[in-house]
């Protein structure tokens, strides 16, 4: 092949296939994750294809989004969890192959280990269709809605990493959010080779637009965001909100709804919180970002984090963080320039901190929102789908030109 034949290959518009187990309308990181590929790969001229689960009862269908082709596959409900739905393999596998017949993919991504990510990257392999694995979730993520003991939760832990090692590991390019995820993949699913890329953020569209004028709360507002899960730890966060001072008159804001929303309102109430503590629920883009703006430190209490999207999207708009140190969580924080690390369920420790940014001056708390802002650059989209992109035309390693 000449020369300007490679050039017009490396051009060439791909099909692309993407397995994900979660995704839109399910409120997570790895579905926004999934989404933001979809639609980034087809604003880049590629043909683009998701397979994921159906949010409800029903057949199997396909629906033409604006950033790609969608495919539902018949599921079922776990009595644990709020959203999250199941596929039986004896009835996707006959389905999983026939769209591959359909859809004649050039790449696979699936986005995880388990269910539908395992089939679509059997049948890719059997193909001989190139894969790219991302891994988004910790086993003991599911920790929280398995009725079973610990111990039993432990070996199904264990078995899970042995999975993700065994079914990832006939993908071309693993990849997983973090350098901290990528060594636990290593240690537990011994997989040598996973190349640590970002989910990527589009960091300007957070940040306050030229003339934009937006009117901050009358007093200091810590934020969080995000699902309203066990994992999570938001009950720690309202209690460090309960022994702040008095006299710092400090609020809560809290975006995002799930399983644990019944607790935390009585929680509040318990501590008669109700009028400084504000449960937003799901909001429009729009409104995230306003709330981001608004906020006078993010807090992010989680312990299971392989990245925190909403921690990046905060610090794109130049907020200070208060984060557990935790999991991927410390990556984020420069502790005292951007903001602090707490000791994880500790809310006396996370109380502190909290103190430590709301009672700096106000030009002082605007200078650790800046360092947030330049830290989180190097997290840009654009990269991410650069090398994605680089990794589905058959890189191996992360291409020194992206």
């Amino acid at each position: 092949m000449t020369l300007p034949d490679l050039e017009a290959q490396s051009q060439k518009p791909l099909t692309i296939l993407i397995g994900a187990d979660t995704y839109p309308p399910d409120v997570n990181g790895a579905a926004q994750f999934g989404y933001r590929l979809a639609k980034g790969m087809s604003a880049r001229g590629h043909n683009v294809h998701v397979l994921s689960s159906r949010s409800e009862k029903g057949k199997s269908f396909s629906e033409f989004r604006p950033e790609a082709t969608v495919h539902r596959l018949r599921s079922h409900s776990v009595p644990t969890h709020p959203y999250f739905r199941v596929v039986f393999p004896w009835e996707i596998k006959k389905e999983i192959s026939l769209l591959f017949d359909r859809v004649q993919p050039d790449v696979v991504h699936i986005q995880s280990h388990y269910m539908i990510g395992e089939h679509v990257l059997y049948e890719a392999v059997r193909r001989g269709i190139r894969v790219v694995a991302t891994n988004h979730f910790m086993p003991e993520n599911l920790n929280p809605f398995l009725p079973f003991p610990q111990w039993l939760k432990d070996i199904i832990g264990r078995v899970s990493w042995k999975d993700m090692g065994k079914i990832m590991g006939q993908a071309n390019v693993v990849t997983t959010p973090t350098p901290l995820a990528a060594k636990a993949m290593r240690d537990h699913a011994f997989l040598h080779e996973v190349i640590p890329l970002s989910n990527g953020i589009d960091s300007p569209a957070y940040e306050l637009r030229p003339e934009e004028q937006l009117t901050k709360n009358p007093w200091p507002t810590v934020l969080f965001a995000g699902r309203l899960a066990e994992e999570k730890n938001i009950d720690v966060l309202i209690d460090a909100v309960a022994k702040l001072p008095q006299e710092l008159d400090a609020h809560l804001e809290i975006v995002g709804d799930g399983e644990i929303r019944p607790r935390l309102d009585a929680q509040v109430a318990r501590l008669g919180l109700g009028d400084r503590v504000r449960f937003l629920g799901l909001v429009p883009d729009d409104e995230l970002r306003e709330a981001y703006l608004r906020a006078d430190v993010f807090c992010m209490p989680g312990t299971a984090e392989l990245q925190s999207l909403v921690t990046l999207e905060a610090m794109s708009a130049s907020t200070p963080v208060v984060l557990a140190d935790a999991m991927a969580l410390p990556h984020l924080v420069r502790d005292g320039e951007n903001g602090f690390l707490f000791r994880p369920n500790d809310s006396d420790d996370l109380a502190g901190k909290l103190v430590g940014i709301l009672r700096l001056p106000e030009s002082e708390r605007i200078a650790m929102g800046k360092v947030s802002h330049e830290m989180v650059q190097k997290h840009s989209i654009q990269y991410t789908l650069d090398t994605f992109e680089a990794f589905y035309r058959g890189a191996d390693g992360v291409p020194q030109n992206v």
